[in-house]
Parts: structure tokens; sequence; C-alpha cells
């Protein structure tokens, strides 16, 4: 329960009372599937009474973002001001890592965005849709934080000390259940891709252009992941 909490607490700005050490969920990083099907849950609760697709949609984008205190989407701000930087390595780690958000940010965090609310709202379900995208795109960052080989010292190098290579494994088992909800095999089949192939690619970029991953590169991947999932579950 401490690790579940110490999780919540890293991932959201739910009131769950006294601070829980994070060394609690960094043994446990497997875990962060549970995260996403709370954060789903809780923003499936108000999408539920509203018929309005487009509404819907956008309600689900701003649950997200309020209940996840926009965390991760620093990460993906970041990231995009990162990867638009010219100059060498340093430079782009330059532009990874400082505070301000330039025009490469602002882009990344449109971009991503629009392509979330477009597939949320060509999705059949958006709560099936935004549960799924949730549970996936904690999954990914299960997955980059075993993984994803740090080039400094950070939040992800601390808690990639403590993962092991089979986390991911464990990660996976908690997906699972995404099985028993009403969606098609070939959705879901689509989605466990999706889940992979984008922090895989997001890791492959990062050791080319950054040397390596650090926690930025984790949020935006969750960013991503999310959105390319659920485009996923749209398009199939």
């Amino acid at each position: 329960m401490k690790a579940l909490i110490s999780l919540l607490q890293f991932t959201t700005i739910l009131p769950l009372g006294k601070p829980q050490d994070l060394e609690n969920f960094a043994r446990h990083s497997y875990i962060y599937p549970l995260a996403g099907y709370i954060i789903g849950g809780l923003v499936a609760l108000p999408v539920f009474f509203i018929a309005d697709r487009t509404i819907a949609a956008a309600v689900a984008i701003a649950g997200i973002f309020i209940i996840s205190g926009a965390h991760h989407f620093d990460g993906l701000l970041d990231l995009g001001d990162g990867l638009m930087a010219h100059g060498d390595r340093e430079k782009r780690i330059s532009a990874l890592t400082d505070r301000q958000i330039g025009a490469g940010g602002v882009s990344a965090g449109i971009v991503v965005t629009v392509l979330l609310f477009a597939g949320l709202q060509a999705s059949p379900s958006i709560i099936i849709a935004v549960i799924i995208g949730e549970v996936c795109a904690k999954f990914s960052m299960a997955l980059l934080t075993a993984y994803g080989t740090p080039f400094r010292e950070g939040m992800h190098s601390y808690l990639h000390q403590f993962s092991q290579p089979y986390f991911p494994f464990i990660a996976a088992l908690f997906c699972i259940p995404l099985v028993f909800l009403p969606v098609s095999p070939l959705k879901l089949a689509g989605a466990a891709i999706a889940m992979v192939v984008c922090p895989a690619i997001l890791s492959i970029i990062s050791k080319r252009l950054f040397g390596g991953v650090n926690g930025d590169i984790v949020g935006a991947s969750n960013e991503i992941t999310r959105a390319c999932v659920i485009l996923t579950i749209a398009l199939i």
C-alpha cells in the first residue's frame, strides 16, 4: 500500500495524506499501470455524464491534466525543445533540461494534444479509450524506467537504479485486466504494440541525440504513448 500511495503522489495531485518515501515506489516501479487505472477511472466519471463527444473529449483531456498536475506534460514540452534545438549534443541537452519553454516545446505540446483530442473524439467509447490510454502510457514509463540508460543524475537515474530488467514484464501483467473491457481484441493488440513501440523509438532517438534518457523523456513517453494508443484504438 505504501508503494501505491507513493506512486500516486508521484503521478497525481490527489490528496493522499503524509508524503511517502519515493523509495517505496522506486523499488516497485512495475506498478506504474495501477496509476493508469486510477487516473483513467477518475477521468471517466464526469465523461460518463456528457453526451456531446466533442465536449466529452475536451473534458477528458482537462481531467487528465488536472489530476496529473500536468507533471508529465512538462516533460513533453522539455523534450520538444531538446528535439528542435540546433547544435551538438550539449546544446540539445541544455535545451532539454533548462526551465524555459521555447517554440519546440509549445509545438510538441500542441501536436500531441491535438492528436489526443482527435483520437478520443473518433474512438467508439471515450471512456474506454481513456482507461486503455492511461494504463498503456504508464506501462511505457515502466519500460523506460527499466531500460532507459540515464545520461545524468536526477529523478530518472534514481528510479532506474532500483528497477530490474524483469519489471516491465510484471507491468505488462498489470495491463491484462484491460481484456475485460468491451473492446475488440484487435484494438487491444494494436494498443499493446503501440505501448511498446512508442517508448522503444523514443529511447533510440534519445540515445542518439542526448546520450540516454532522463525524467523529462520518461514523462514525454507517457504523453506520446497515450496519444498513440488512443489513435490506434480509433483507427483500427
